[in-house]
Order: structure tokens, then C-alpha cells, then sequence
């Protein structure tokens, strides 16, 4: 009888660790997902309101490059659209106009 209650007491007291086990885990998972969090979801999204700030402060005049890397002066907007002027088609009369989203706008230059 000795020997068989010695044996549950021990079985019991081997189990306990294995809770603590279980709950280190899900703390070490829920850590995780917050350090990936702040690592790449945060920076990510204040990335995309910058770039949405910017395109929201797009005016006529600006000189921006694009992600193709053409660089022009912005003559017109209209909704989700721009019109860059790139420069002389041929004669210097005459300029080059390009109709673009305004995604495509990576860099406004600082004039």
C-alpha cells in the first residue's frame, strides 16, 4: 500500500512541471507576436500613412519622381490621376506630358 502511494505522490509532483511548461509557452508565443508586432507590422503601417500623407499633399508645381524613376513636374490632378511634364518632345515648344496614378509617386523633391 506504502509503495503504490509513493508512486501517485510522484507521479503528481512529475506532472506539475509539465503545467508550468504549458503556461512558459503560451507566454513565450504571446511575447512573440507582440515583439513581431512592433518589429515589423508598427513600422510597416506608419510607412503607408507617410506615403498617404504625401500623395494626399501632391499641388501643381511639385516635382516628384516616380517609381520608374521619370522625373517630371506635376501640371494637373484629378482624382486618383496626375499629368507629369518631362520635358521636349522634339521641338521646345512642344512638351512631353505623361498621365500617371498618383501611387506611382515615390519622391517629391524639396524645392
Amino acid at each position: 500500500m506504502l509503495d503504490l502511494f509513493t508512486t501517485a505522490y510522484a507521479e503528481a509532483a512529475a506532472a506539475q512541471p509539465e503545467q508550468a511548461s504549458g503556461m512558459f509557452s503560451i507566454v513565450w508565443l504571446v511575447a512573440m507576436i507582440v515583439v513581431f508586432y512592433f518589429v515589423l507590422v508598427r513600422p510597416q503601417k506608419k510607412q503607408e500613412k507617410k506615403i498617404k500623407e504625401m500623395l494626399a499633399a501632391l499641388k501643381v508645381g511639385d516635382k516628384v519622381i516616380t517609381a520608374g524613376g521619370i522625373a517630371g513636374k506635376i501640371v494637373k490632378i484629378k482624382d486618383d490621376f496626375v499629368w507629369l511634364e518631362t520635358g521636349f518632345v522634339g521641338n521646345p515648344e512642344k512638351q512631353a506630358t505623361l498621365k500617371m496614378e498618383k501611387a506611382a509617386i515615390k519622391i517629391v523633391e524639396a524645392e
